[in-house]
């Protein structure tokens, strides 16, 4: 009975001990969670930047239906000129309807977040809508960020109801996005594909409209949707048929101008694209013959529309155009037609372009790849090696390669650990490392 009762007054001690102990985090923790949100509400009401860490980051971002994140380093450059860039877009955003909050994390320090959010370089920017981020790649001025992110709370279709609307809410989009206005056309038409490509371009309709805004925008009767590309300088007119998937089919097409110049950030624009890129590479895209064979490219884009026109050249952006069996003594300009991956189609006789009669080499070219008349490659190694880091950042490279070293490393082990007899008893030690990959300094 006295060693029951001791055990009784012992688990009895215990269970004080560790309803105390469980009472005090539940108190620290409440205290911790009631600080957050203090510090979230005045980020909202202050318009002040919020400075987060790796104990309130996941919050925050669950907290905020939109938040805009710099993802910075202490010793980075950039980052340190793009802060008051950032503190003067933060109150302009915060009253919005809804605010949109800025916040900034030391990925470098706190490097599980930076490794969650795929951050190969500082600074990076995403805004997060409802949880889900999206990566900002445009300039990072204060008045542009701000004309940017409007641009997630602002409704799925806007409704213009005057010549002076139209001409205001194309203005407000900037040359971030491509707009589309259904001209006569009903909010109900274009609302679901407004919904699935908010994040890609502005959607409109106009109720009511003049004639001269028709001449404007170039279109003779409504229905209509007219695509506008200001960054581009491009404009395009669809009649129909409305139905979606047709609809839909004219959307992705816009969505990118006639002929794309191809870049380490327009690379990313194709990502999402099915079609197969017609690629022109030149000697140097800047100079006046190039740019005259941008606009015969743009006329056989429009009349194919299956393709992605793009050109790129080997002066700007060597690692690409050297993946396609090019170098400076090559004879330029060359067309391929190009996956968008490892393989590429060069049309046999059209392996090259001469000065005289562009458009109809051009022409000859796409008739050459309709009718089959093509030879499969591969883009070539060693440049390629350039193309990749371009496209997937220096982390990306470093992790598969970390592997495949650590992959060797362990056959190299086994295979010169000796054979033992005996016993089953031994334990193989395991030992575990964490590889930090590089990271870089993103140009402005």
């Amino acid at each position: 009975m006295l060693f029951r009762s001791k055990s009784v007054i012992f688990l009895g001690g215990v269970f004080t001990f560790f309803s105390f102990f469980l009472a005090a985090v539940a108190v620290a923790t409440t205290a911790a969670v009631k600080e957050d949100q203090n510090l979230f509400v005045n980020a909202v009401e202050n318009g002040k930047v919020l400075d987060l860490d790796e104990s309130n980051f996941d919050a925050a971002i669950s907290t905020f239906d939109y938040i805009f994140v710099d993802f910075y380093a202490p010793w980075c450059g950039h980052c340190k000129r793009l802060t008051p860039e950032l503190e003067k877009a933060a109150p302009v955003l915060a009253k919005l309807k809804p605010p949109i909050v800025v916040a900034k994390i030391d990925a470098d320090k706190y490097r599980r977040i930076g490794s969650k959010h795929d951050i190969d370089g500082f600074p990076t920017l995403k805004i997060f809508m409802h949880g889900v981020p999206t990566e900002y790649y445009g300039q990072r001025k204060a008045d542009i960020l701000v004309r940017f992110l409007k641009k997630f709370v602002a409704p799925d279709v806007a409704i213009l109801s005057s010549d002076s609307s139209i001409k205001e809410f194309i203005e407000t989009a900037d040359t971030q996005f491509p707009v589309f206005i259904g001209f006569g056309l009903n909010e109900s038409t274009i609302s679901n594909l407004a919904v699935k490509y908010k994040k890609k371009a502005w959607f409109a309709v106009a109720k009511d409209f003049s004639d001269e805004t028709m001449a404007f925008y170039d279109f003779d009767k409504a229905p209509a949707v007219v695509s506008i590309n200001p960054g581009y300088n491009e404009q395009s007119v669809y009649y129909g048929p409305f139905e979606e998937s047709f609809l839909e089919d004219y959307i992705k097409q816009s969505l990118l101008p006639l002929v794309l110049p191809i870049n380490q950030d327009s690379l990313k624009l194709l990502k999402d694209d099915e079609r197969k890129i017609a690629l022109t590479i030149v000697k140097d895209e800047s100079d006046a013959k190039s740019k005259d064979l941008v606009k015969l490219l743009k006329a056989a884009a429009s009349a194919n529309r299956d393709l992605v026109f793009g050109y790129v050249g080997l002066q700007q952006f060597e690692a690409l155009a050297e993946s396609f069996e090019v170098n400076m003594n090559s004879e330029l300009p060359k067309m391929v037609i190009w996956d968008g991956n490892e393989e590429y189609l060069s049309v046999i006789g059209s392996e090259s372009m001469k000065e005289v009669d562009q458009g109809s080499e051009i022409t000859r070219f796409l008739e050459g790849y309709r009718q089959g008349s093509v030879i499969q490659k591969r883009i070539s190694g060693p440049s390629f090696m350039g193309f990749i880091n371009s496209l997937f950042g220096m982390r990306t490279v470093y992790i598969l390669i970390f592997v495949v070293a650590m992959f060797i490393l362990i056959l190299t082990i086994n295979k010169e650990e000796p054979q033992r007899a005996g016993t089953e008893d031994s334990t193989d030690q395991g030992s575990s490392s964490t590889s930090q990959p590089e990271t870089r300094e993103k140009e402005d």
